[in-house]
């Protein structure tokens, strides 16, 4: 389908007609209680504070909210990539903030740390939804302020989830969309009972083809929350979690396929004994997720409160493979006599296992007096985790049994960190702003691919900065970190990796006033070792990685939140930025080659965005999101066969309310269309050298993940 921009005008003349509808009520979820924001307040970051970031709220993320994961629902933020497997924002995402990936990302919930201990990726398909359990996000960009978890090296978001309800409220929602796209969902609030407890909690339910051949997704979350309140106390306990099963669809295709056949998915693909092509119907990623977490916040004095957080994570769950013709050496089978001959491959089908725990705590005390602003606070946080495959079929199945295991592997890892920061007031205009973290990591692991691993990491991370209030109007600031991290589990399949160590400088100026808000920085991370993507995926889709030594990214970004009027706003940002590797090296043909200064690998050197939002009246908005995202290269070697064309994207937003004063307290109808102009882009790819089918001629081989054209989303909430 196309949307022409004289189906979008008519949406803006019809709407002054609509609103005559409008009518006042009350707002349907109830008003959220403050105290609720303790829970992220010891990492979390105001203008007050040297530190760049943005915020997203409820309800910016509300009229976009039709399943779509948290990454595709951030993409219009400064310095943001997004990127899905699928093509259409369900199922696996990505993200990518200021060039680094999502391993870098550091990500908490309620201040738990979320990453992958081992990993340290995020998967969102786990928590399918969770954006409808969101009160609000942070995301500081560069080193930012010490939290919980890995440290960061590109940003740390920071999720808050529902806000405590004094009013009680139940919700119904539904959307339906292109590529059989389909999400119902749940949620309730008993309100305020007895002036002290509240429970609230959600269903979901999302279901899609993708926009990729059999990339499907069957996803099922929940989440419920009770929670205790007096003058001085905030308690919540919770528990969280979802089921994703989807069709895999991270092989990527090849350039040709891409002309030829864009939604073509490689995956699963099999010749049978007649010599046809066929596709393994259950070649599916199986996961399943549960989160628990108990959180204390308790105001002692006027000047003291503490909060205490437990936490435990249960995930378990595999990815399902047809493989044809794989050698019975992998699996420990014997070889076989057939017809005289000795056979010693087999076509089979494998699950690969994922059982881990994690579990912990976190804690800060915060000191709150005149112009002191003092927090100390830590975690100590453990992951226990097997790795485990298993022969579920074979054609020829030698000496094996149903389900035998042909690998066990297993890993820990224990991460303690301890931190203080403080703002110090020093009079009207400066403030002060001080931060020290240490870190102890333990990892311990064995396989086949990270061999025997049993590393301790020590990191001391200093941060440092200076804001100046000019005047009410404008705010400047100055800010230095540090941060070091550990390589992943993946690190260790490249050889013998080192800590990687980041120094952040960041320059800021902010505007803000009745009608116009401006933020403005300048960054300078300069890396030492950094551990950049190579462009390569390991053996299960993921990014590898290697140590390069000298390296940098250099950049300025611009955000604004212009007013026009009552009924219109802009929001644009733009950044640029210049992200090199230093004095760079490549092994070619067993031949070591300087390449100079290079470009690092998915780092585009120009991302902009913009919102367009028209509100005739309280009951309706229409916005217009745009998105420009610069060429970027899927290696670091900086050769045209790996570059990645810019791309720019339109998506058209819709919301309209009918408020009533009966049971139903009104309807939300809300309105999607992606890609309004059907651009045919691709935003993530991979990259290796092949020279096992010419020895001696090595070339290079891409894989690209396009992304869908236009398609939509449309959605129905109905309030209780």
């Amino acid at each position: 389908m196309k949307l022409s921009i004289f189906t979008i005008a008519a949406f803006f003349a019809l709407s002054m007609g609509v609103c005559a509808q409008e009518q006042e009520t009350d707002s349907l979820e109830g008003k959220k209680v403050v105290l609720d924001e303790v829970f992220v307040s010891a990492i979390r970051v105001t203008k007050k504070s040297p530190v760049t970031f943005s915020n997203l709220t409820k309800e910016d993320i509300k009229p976009r909210n039709l399943g779509q994961d948290i990454p595709v629902l951030m993409n219009f933020l400064p310095s943001v990539v997004t990127t899905t497997d699928a093509g259409a924002g369900v199922g696996y995402t990505g993200i990518r903030v200021r060039g680094s990936d999502a391993t870098r990302v550091n990500v908490t919930i309620n201040g738990i740390p979320y990453n992958d201990a081992e990993s340290q990726g995020t998967f969102w398909v786990n928590m399918p939804d969770f954006a409808s359990s969101t009160e609000s996000l942070q995301l500081q960009r560069g080193v930012g302020t010490s939290t919980n978890g890995a440290g960061a090296f590109g940003a740390s978001l920071n999720v808050l989830t529902d806000g405590f309800s004094q009013d009680a409220y139940g919700q119904i929602s539904t959307s339906i969309g292109s590529y059989s796209t389909l999400r119902n969902n749940l949620k309730f609030s008993t309100g305020l009972l007895n002036d002290h407890v509240e429970i609230s909690g959600r269903l979901s339910k999302i279901k899609s083809d993708g926009y990729i051949d059999r990339a499907r997704s069957d996803l099922d979350s929940y989440f419920l929350q009770g929670a205790y309140k007096d003058d001085n106390t905030l308690i919540k306990a919770i528990i969280f979690g979802g089921h994703e099963v989807t069709y895999q669809a991270w092989y990527g295709i090849d350039g040709q396929t891409l002309q030829d056949d864009r939604t073509f998915n490689p995956s699963g693909i099999y010749t049978d004994l007649n010599g046809n092509t066929q596709f393994h119907n259950n070649e599916v990623d199986n996961y399943k997720q549960d989160h628990a977490q108990v959180l204390w916040n308790e105001q002692i004095s006027d000047f003291w409160s503490t909060n205490v957080a437990l936490h435990y994570t249960r995930g378990r769950g595999y990815f399902e493979q047809y493989r044809e013709a794989d050698d019975f050496s992998t699996y420990g089978f014997e070889p076989i006599i057939v017809d005289g001959s000795e056979v010693n491959t087999t076509d089979l089908i494998r699950r690969r296992w994922l059982d881990n725990d994690f579990y912990g705590t976190v804690f800060s005390v915060n000191y709150k007096k005149d112009k002191l602003d003092l927090i100390i606070g830590g975690g100590l946080n453990k992951y226990e985790g097997d790795h485990f495959g298993e022969v579920i079929w074979a054609r020829d199945a030698s000496n094996s049994s149903y389900r035998d295991s042909y690998y066990d592997d297993s890993s820990s890892k224990i991460d303690f960190n301890l931190y203080a920061k403080e703002n110090i007031q020093i009079n009207d205009k400066w403030s002060l702003f001080a931060d020290i973290q240490y870190r102890r990591v333990v990892y311990r692991a064995n396989g086949n691919e990270t061999g025997l691993v049993d590393d301790t990491f020590n990191f001391f991370n200093p941060k440092a900065g200076v804001t100046f209030d000019l005047n009410a109007n404008n705010n400047f600031f100055l800010y230095t970190g540090i941060a070091s991290r550990e390589p992943n589990r993946n690190d260790y399949e490249s050889g013998n990796p080192v800590p990687e160590r980041l120094n952040d400088l960041e320059l800021g100026w902010r505007y803000v006033s009745a009608n116009v808000q401006v933020n403005t920085n300048l960054y300078y991370m300069k890396y030492k070792d950094q551990l950049v993507v190579t462009g390569e995926l390991n053996d299960v889709g993921a990014p590898l990685r290697e140590n390069v030594g000298d390296s940098y990214r250099f950049g300025l970004e611009i955000d604004a939140n212009i007013k026009l009027g009552d009924k219109f706003a802009v929001r644009p940002n733009i950044a640029i930025s210049d992200n090199k590797n230093k004095d760079f090296f490549i092994d070619r043909d067993g031949l070591l080659q300087g390449l100079g200064d290079t470009n690092i690998a998915y780092s585009p050197g120009l991302v902009a965005g913009n919102i367009l939002s028209y509100m005739p009246c309280d009951a309706m908005s229409i916005s217009l999101y745009s998105k420009f995202v610069g060429e970027q290269y899927l290696s670091n070697t900086e050769t045209e066969a790996s570059k990645l064309d810019s791309y720019f994207t339109n998506d058209f937003n819709i919301t309209y309310e009918i408020k009533m004063n009966n049971v139903v307290k009104s309807i939300v109808f809300s309105g999607l269309v992606n890609n309004i102009l059907n651009e045919k882009y691709v935003s993530n790819g991979y990259t290796y050298l092949d020279s096992w089918s010419t020895p001696g001629n090595t070339f290079e081989v891409q894989g690209y993940y396009p992304q869908a054209g236009t398609n939509f989303l449309l959605g129905a909430t109905i309030n209780f």
